[in-house]
């Protein structure tokens, strides 16, 4: 399994626009493969709209990508000149990690944490992780965790579910307490975070 996630910058004031045309456009691309999620920005690089889709391989991808490029209602009818750049990546889900999509109602707001790792740092941050990953989700689930195969490399990505952002600080305070938490590995060069709020048509909300 791979998920590529593709983040556009938008124009401000252009993503309300931009989620009404992806649902409109979704029910016409999903008769090729489902979306696991879709996000804008709320805190952090603002103005981004995020989707994330699933396949079994590079081959799958390429396929579905083709066929639903055809489709007369895709891509999504967004405002031209509103998009100002695409990024697409594909991750690879970490060993432990829930496959994502379904109806997952896990919270009102999602925290993406994105964090660079020096090379050859990865095979022990997975094992870290999923030694104490177990005690981290007694507080809040973990809804991805993933590693990069295609774009920029040794960056480690994890996704958390919140029902607000009091109810994050509060997690957040509560896991830092615990001696198995925070996890990591050496070599860790550089983070990034944003929070996110699912569209009205995200399967993970």
């Amino acid at each position: 399994m791979i998920y590529e996630v593709r983040t556009y910058d938008l124009k401000p004031g252009a993503v309300a626009q931009a989620e009404e045309a992806f649902a409109e456009a979704i029910p016409h691309r999903e008769k090729y493969s489902p979306i696991a999620a879709f996000w804008h920005t709320e805190i952090g690089p603002l103005n981004q709209i995020i989707h994330v889709w699933g396949y079994e391989n590079i081959e799958e991808r390429n396929r579905i990508r083709g066929e639903a490029g055809k489709d007369p209602n895709w891509p999504p009818k967004i405002t031209p000149g509103n998009i100002l750049n695409m990024n697409a990546e594909i991750w690879n889900p970490a060993p432990f990690m829930r496959p994502m999509g379904g109806d997952q109602a896990l919270g009102d707001i999602y925290e993406m944490r994105v964090y660079t790792y020096e090379n050859g740092s990865m095979p022990e941050l997975l094992r870290r992780w999923e030694e104490s990953l177990p005690y981290r989700e007694e507080f809040s689930p973990l809804a991805a965790g993933m590693f990069t195969e295609f774009g920029d490399l040794n960056k480690w990505m994890h996704v958390w579910p919140y029902k607000d952002l009091n109810h994050r600080a509060e997690v957040r305070a509560a896991a830092s307490k615990i001696p198995q938490w925070p996890s990591g590995a050496p070599g860790r060069v550089k983070q990034e975070t944003k929070i996110m709020v699912p569209a009205s048509f995200s399967p993970m909300h």
